[in-house]
């Protein structure tokens, strides 16, 4: 069941990343509306999986995960059949707000059924299914594109979603939850729930309105609401997210914030090379898909080599290695130009795959390894939140740099140099990105070992 999510959701992902110049052309969408696509998906992600983290926690993770997996089903069909860029973009939030039920479960799921010094490798195999996904998308997802059109990559993963559906429903009746302990009396924080969604909305849409000095007043509202939210989760007994161990655990906290920069880094990658490859080099959606499948193929084949390693070694050096891989490829891809041959587009995306592939598994492992058991629910909470802000975050940062370059036109050949300079400029910053979080990598401390333990 949790293979087959694993697999679906990045599969469809990944596939739509290559229809995207396909879709903006057929929806006569401009260059700062299209990035809206991955962008609308990710925000409403971002709004909800603390919320279905603490709701599956509450009520059972089994539970939450099936909700989304039925949710995902139904919105994608609504995607595939969207007769204009207004429809489409609802689809793709209700995308996002279906796929967080399975963010917030999946590796709390693993963490109540694996003991502590088998997590890593569980999660390794988790994140590597995941990758496989995301490396199968772009290929399978081009040749659709190119023989059936955009619509048909929305609906690649359809069938195994209601596989994984069919098993959740009808052949596992076990739930889970977090331990009585850390639900004893526990209320729903609404308030939090719905000042955290709003900070977050805020932001993405006041970013994607730059240069304009509305966009600056919904920034700041959305900075105040976050300040406003963390505050009070400090303060609450039962908060939406309980940020208590972001002041009190140095390892956790590091951690964390070293994965909020490389997701910041990396996430909008498969867009700037989609749009490289399809409007700067002329590429096909099969041909584009055959590169972009190059980055997630090499994370899916380390990944569960970093998984074990992550259970025998000090997570802070394989992660540290993997940032410094990721800082190198990333600067690479900063060189890009339309002339740039093929050769340098495909070895800086496998130095970064391999870089991200030693980051992520071990840097998890070590976010559930520096809690205690009843934190296991917190820590896998971060772990998804973090990750989604920081892809919030990386398609923010694109979304700014595409909108101050080339504003609200639809892109066209006049204006690829505006583009090429885009792509340049959002992966030196990028790369940049990933410099502070290699120094939180390096200085966290030490990992404690993983425990045997239950939940």
């Amino acid at each position: 069941m949790l293979l087959l999510s694993a697999f679906s959701t990045p599969l469809m992902l990944s596939a739509v990343n290559v229809a995207i110049p396909t879709i903006a052309e057929d929806l006569q969408m401009s260059a700062v509306s299209l990035s809206w696509i991955p962008m609308a998906y990710l925000m409403t992600s971002a709004m909800f999986v603390l919320i279905f983290g603490r709701l599956a926690d509450l009520y059972g993770r089994r539970r939450i995960f099936l909700f989304g997996t039925a949710a995902v089903i139904v919105s994608s069909i609504v995607a595939s059949a969207a007769p204009n860029s207004t429809v489409l973009l609802i689809a793709r939030s209700m995308q996002g707000l279906s796929t967080a039920m399975l963010y917030a479960t999946q590796i709390a799921i693993i963490s109540s059924v694996f003991p502590g010094n088998k997590r890593g490798q569980y999660i390794g195999i988790l994140v590597s299914i995941i990758y496989i996904g995301l490396a199968s998308g772009p290929l399978l997802g081009g040749i659709l594109v190119d023989a059936y059109g955009w619509r048909a990559s929305f609906l690649v993963q359809v069938p195994l979603a209601i596989t994984a559906l069919y098993l959740g429903v009808f052949k596992i009746d076990v739930e889970w939850r977090a331990p009585p302990q850390a639900n004893n009396g526990a209320a729903f924080d609404l308030g939090g729930a719905i000042n955290y969604a709003l900070a977050i909305l805020l932001l993405c849409v006041g970013v994607s309105l730059l240069p304009q000095t509305r966009a600056l007043l919904l920034i700041a509202c959305g900075i105040a609401a976050l300040y406003w939210f963390i505050t009070q989760a400090k303060q609450k007994p039962d908060p939406i997210w309980d940020v208590s161990l972001f002041f009190t655990n140095r390892v956790f906290t590091a951690s964390c914030l070293a994965a909020l920069l490389m997701y910041s880094a990396t996430y909008a990658n498969v867009l700037l090379i989609s749009l490289y490859l399809q409007y700067l080099k002329d590429f096909s959606a099969t041909e584009a898909g055959l590169i972009m499948m190059i980055q997630p193929a090499v994370m899916a084949a380390f990944s569960p080599l970093a998984g074990r390693l992550s259970d025998r070694f000090e997570a802070r050096l394989l992660v540290s290695l993997g940032m410094v891989f990721t800082v190198f490829g990333l600067a690479l891809l900063s060189q890009l130009q339309s002339s740039s041959s093929i050769s340098s587009i495909i070895i800086p995306l496998m130095i970064t795959g391999l870089g991200f592939s030693l980051f992520s598994t071990p840097n998890s492992n070590a976010i559930l390894a520096s809690v205690d058991v009843k934190h296991l629910g917190n820590a896998s909470s971060a772990i998804a939140t973090m990750r989604i802000l920081g892809q919030v975050s990386s398609m923010i940062i694109v979304t700014l740099v595409l909108a101050l370059m080339l504003g609200p036109i639809q892109i066209g050949p006049a204006h690829f140099p505006l583009l090429e300079h885009s792509i340049q400029i959002s992966f030196m910053i990028a790369a940049m990105i990933c410099l502070p979080g290699l120094f939180f990598s390096i200085t966290r401390g030490k990992t404690q070992q993983p425990r045997v333990s239950r939940l």
